[in-house]
């Protein structure tokens, strides 16, 4: 056999090629350890890799910490790659909408602020299960805020009934 009779598939990875890839899973081995115990509930991963995923938690050395990423790469080498990603990128979607919604909600309280009695109307109109005595009361305290220069207390507050009147 020679050289021009090898095909792609039967050429290895070259060496860079595969420390890229171990890089890659050793990263991803530290995003799944940088999420909360919810997040990571909801991962395919093996006994071995939780363990793993868990004692990193622990480790506080700088030396052992990386020694012990090594292995947690080691171990992702193991794993359902295409199921882990399939729940980064779900859990990826659900960050994007909760900003998009906090985003809005954001729009809404500057926009009341700005705006005062037309876009009280606005709001009641899309969320009526608000309380206006409340609502006005906010506005008026946090539109004063505004103007002295003072911190945004009022604000904020306003921010939290919005949100709760969403159900976010």
């Amino acid at each position: 056999m020679t050289q021009d009779d090898l095909s792609p598939a039967d050429e290895r990875p070259s060496k860079s090629q595969i420390k890229r890839e171990m890089q890659a899973l050793k990263q991803l081995g530290e995003q799944i350890i940088a999420m909360s115990d919810a997040q990571r509930a909801r991962f395919p991963l093996s006994d071995d890799l939780l363990a793993a995923v868990e004692e990193a938690g622990r480790i506080k050395a700088r030396e052992a910490r990386r020694r012990h990423m090594q292995y947690v790469g080691k171990l992702m080498r193991g794993e359902d790659l295409e199921g882990i990603q399939a729940v980064f990128d779900e859990i990826e979607n659900e960050t994007l909408r909760r900003d998009h919604a906090f985003h809005r909600l954001e729009q809404w309280r500057d926009r009341l602020i700005a705006e005062g009695d037309d876009a009280v109307e606005a709001f009641v109109a899309e969320f009526p299960d608000v309380e206006r005595q409340a609502l006005r009361q906010l506005i008026r305290n946090a539109r004063r805020e505004r103007e002295q220069g003072k911190p945004p207390t009022n604000a904020r507050r306003l921010f939290r009934l919005i949100r709760d009147t969403a159900g976010l």
